[in-house]
């Protein structure tokens, strides 16, 4: 660890177990061993408040994802997890959910200081959407069953349906939520009963493999899950074409996404593809101006805006339009930004140098192409992937900056003169993974929520997660949902039965 780290972990006063952890050697977790990768590879993990070498993580080959599907199949096929009563699993579920409580500090510390977002945030969302994935999913491991039927042929028959699941799953998690996006894919692959080879980002792979100890710690048996890390043009793309791989899931960009899927496809893979957004906010004449500018702040700028269904692309109405922009501008100016670990962050470094150029490259293309820059837009001189927060005004649609995904503190805004044309201009994109809309008369509101091409609708807020409620995109947001009781549809295979009576 770089001796600038020690310093900056020291300042925070990080736990002694979060400073334990990150000193060990880091090794992958396959069948319930801690290995190195089979070539001895390995990668430097930087910390993006000091941009200095925190430590470093196996790089994973294709064939020790190979011994990591080996595992998990035997684990399907006959293992000890197989045999497991659904109330066992539940149970053990639970279990492991009680351990990321107990730990729940010490993951948020790993969570801050590999990816560079608030601790505070890390602790509020991260690790209590963790707790509760888990807790949800424990609970519906005693309620998925089949169904009988009454058949209309003649004759006389039992019928009925079997769920069962639908075998080993290979997850591809994001750098922006690491753990927490794991636990979406773990928990309903787990109270199916199905068994779990995860690859997580290789940015941000240090909370996957603290929560592997506690999958052990747990007692879930050795193979159930497994943490390959490792690049993704390496273990990401050897996933979506191994024989051994039933069911693919994968959250990241739409780019990568498309090339993932292709692949899974012509393996005849079952599939769920949670890709890159570019959310649209309206804002109606109505709107409580300084309640919804603070929220659509919040959610555009919350983890710097590497936020998968941020709402990006703000559309408010004309009459409003001039006071919108001095309530958001005036509170954005309070929004604190430091390094993630001081507990009053709310504005944290991008994750990595090749994201902080990207955002800057963004924020050059969107003053050529004529956008007027009303606040922020520049780097912060000193260590950190640091990029103030930007707003940009009278923004057109066929701009760069409105219709790419820029994944970073960046919010592109344009007045509109009717609902018709608010409505246009927001389903004018290629993504369609979430919306917004700002206003008190709920009877305008019910009216324009069926006619947005989006996922998720949010009404008065953004970006409300809960673990029983479905989260996917339409369009080129992907396909297949996370959460919710829809979520095991994806991880079963469902068997009819037919038994002719005498």
């Amino acid at each position: 660890m770089d001796m600038t780290v020690k310093q900056y972990l020291q300042t925070f006063g990080v736990s002694e177990a979060t400073q334990r952890f990150l000193t060990k050697h880091q090794k992958m977790f396959i069948a319930g061993e801690w290995v190195e990768a089979s070539d001895g590879q390995t990668s430097d993990v930087i910390e993006p408040s000091t941009e200095c070498v925190l430590t470093r993580i196996p790089m994973g080959t294709t064939a020790d994802l190979d011994r990591a599907v080996q595992a998990a199949r035997a684990q399907f096929d006959g293992g000890a997890w197989r045999q497991l009563k659904p109330l066992e699993r539940e149970r053990l579920m639970h279990r492991l959910a009680d351990l990321i409580e107990e730990n729940a500090d010490e993951l948020a510390e790993i969570e801050s200081i590999d990816m560079g977002k608030s601790v505070s945030g890390a602790r509020a969302v991260d690790l209590q959407g963790t707790v509760d994935t888990l807790r949800y999913f424990a609970g519906w491991a005693t309620k998925i069953h089949g169904r009988t039927v009454e058949p209309s042929l003649p004759g006389n028959y039992l019928a009925y349906t079997r769920k069962e699941p639908i075998g080993v799953v290979g997850a591809i998690v994001p750098w922006n939520f690491p753990l927490q996006t794991m636990a979406w894919k773990l928990g309903a692959a787990l109270a199916t009963g199905c068994t779990v080879v995860v690859k997580p980002a290789e940015l941000t792979s240090l909370s996957a493999l603290r929560f592997a100890e506690l999958v052990q710690q747990a007692g879930i048996p050795d193979g159930v899950v497994n943490i390959v890390t490792g690049r993704g043009n390496v273990v990401g793309a050897a996933m979506a074409t191994h024989p051994g791989i039933d069911k693919l899931t994968f959250t990241g960009s739409t780019p990568v996404g498309r090339t993932v899927g292709q692949a899974a496809l012509d393996d005849m893979k079952r599939l769920t593809l949670e890709l890159g957004g570019k959310s649209p906010v309206i804002v109606l004449a109505d709107a409580d101006v300084p309640a919804a500018a603070q929220a659509i702040a919040n959610g555009v700028f919350f983890n710097s805006g590497q936020v998968c269904d941020a709402g990006t692309r703000a559309y408010v109405h004309r009459s409003i339009y001039d006071s919108f922009l001095s309530e958001l501008i005036a509170y954005t100016r309070t929004l604190k930004m430091a390094p993630g670990l001081d507990p009053d962050c709310f504005i944290s470094p991008l994750v990595s140098a090749l994201q902080k150029q990207r955002v800057l490259d963004y924020i050059e293309i969107g003053k050529r192409e004529g956008a007027e820059l009303v606040y922020g837009g520049q780097p912060v001189q000193g260590p950190g992937y640091f990029v103030e927060p930007t707003i940009f005004a009278h923004c057109r649609n066929d701009m760069q900056i409105v219709q790419e995904e820029i994944f970073g503190p960046v919010l592109v805004t344009a007045p509109f003169d009717d609902e018709e044309e608010a409505l246009a201009l927001a389903n004018d994109s290629p993504f369609g993974l979430a919306a917004a809309l700002y206003s008190n008369d709920l009877g305008r509101v019910h009216s324009l929520i069926p006619r947005l091409r989006a996922g998720s609708v949010y009404v008065n807020a953004h970006g409300t997660i809960d673990p029983s409620m479905p989260f996917g995109g339409y369009k080129q947001s992907g396909f297949g949902k996370d959460l919710g009781a829809e979520q095991l549809d994806y991880l079963l295979e469902t068997k009819a039965v037919w038994i002719t009576l005498p």
